[in-house]
């Protein structure tokens, strides 16, 4: 996807790989690709008028929780309205493929910037690189399987009895994310910085954040402040404002 970005090719174009055999995350970690999961990129041209390119993270984060929340049971009574999610949601309540445990719906949670929590593992990855004035999105999210050896717990779909189809999924996706990215056009950060918030875990959460200079920062989740970046409370009471690190739940 990155050279199709550099050659000129449209915004809203997807690529999807039935596995990779050089998947990787942040900070060049290699990323396990078997096949049954879904390996899906996309690109954003960059406007003028548009927020800050790094939001994009947040963005795609809302709009990929929207779509597992809408294969789970009983998840459209949390939706916002949207007719596509809403849709997809009853679909998948009358589908007898997708089976998931009651309780999982409940636990899935967004942690900062980007990850999807379900039961506090981590079923999905996202990265964004920069290619001229385009951002290339990539997405990772664990349908069939999910690694055991990491160092912090990871799950898949297919671990909550929920069975979707790697196309049919993406189907979904690129419909959610074109009408988020909408959104953040027109309407700018705001509609997803609530949305985050709202699908996020408490405020008042512990965590822990390693900074790019390996230095760590333990505080409790503060919010986000207007440009998506995260705040968080120290233990002498005052605030600090984290705009690149990786975050854990304590």
């Amino acid at each position: 996807m990155l050279a199709l970005a550099r050659s000129g090719t449209e915004e809203g174009v997807w690529l999807r790989a039935e596995r990779q055999t050089g998947g990787r995350g942040r900070q060049g970690r290699a990323w396990a690709s078997p096949v049954g999961n879904l390996y899906a990129s996309t690109l954003v041209r960059l406007r003028a008028s548009d927020p800050q390119a790094a939001t994009l993270a947040l963005l795609t984060a809302v709009a990929l929780e929207e779509v597992v929340r809408a294969y789970l049971p009983q998840c459209h009574s949390r939706e916002s309205g949207n007719p596509a999610s809403s849709s997809a949601s009853a679909e998948r309540q009358r589908d007898p493929r997708f089976r998931g445990d009651d309780g999982a719906r409940s636990s899935l949670q967004l942690k900062w910037p980007n990850d999807l929590l379900l039961g506090g593992a981590k079923l999905s990855g996202i990265l964004l690189e920069g290619a001229g004035d385009a951002v290339v999105i990539g997405i990772g999210v664990n349908l069939a399987h999910h690694p055991t050896e990491l160092d912090r717990p990871a799950t898949s779909l297919a671990a909550q009895g929920v069975a979707p189809d790697p196309a049919d999924f993406l189907d979904t996706l690129a419909e959610a994310f074109a009408l988020w990215l909408a959104r953040w056009r027109g309407e700018g950060l705001a509609p997803i910085r609530a949305r985050w918030l709202e699908r996020a875990h408490a405020v008042g959460t512990a965590l822990t954040a390693r900074l790019p200079d390996g230095s760590a920062t333990d505080g409790l989740f503060a919010g986000l402040d207007n440009d998506g970046a995260l705040i968080l409370r120290l233990a002498d009471g005052t605030t600090r404002v984290i705009h690149a690190a990786d975050v854990f739940l304590i």
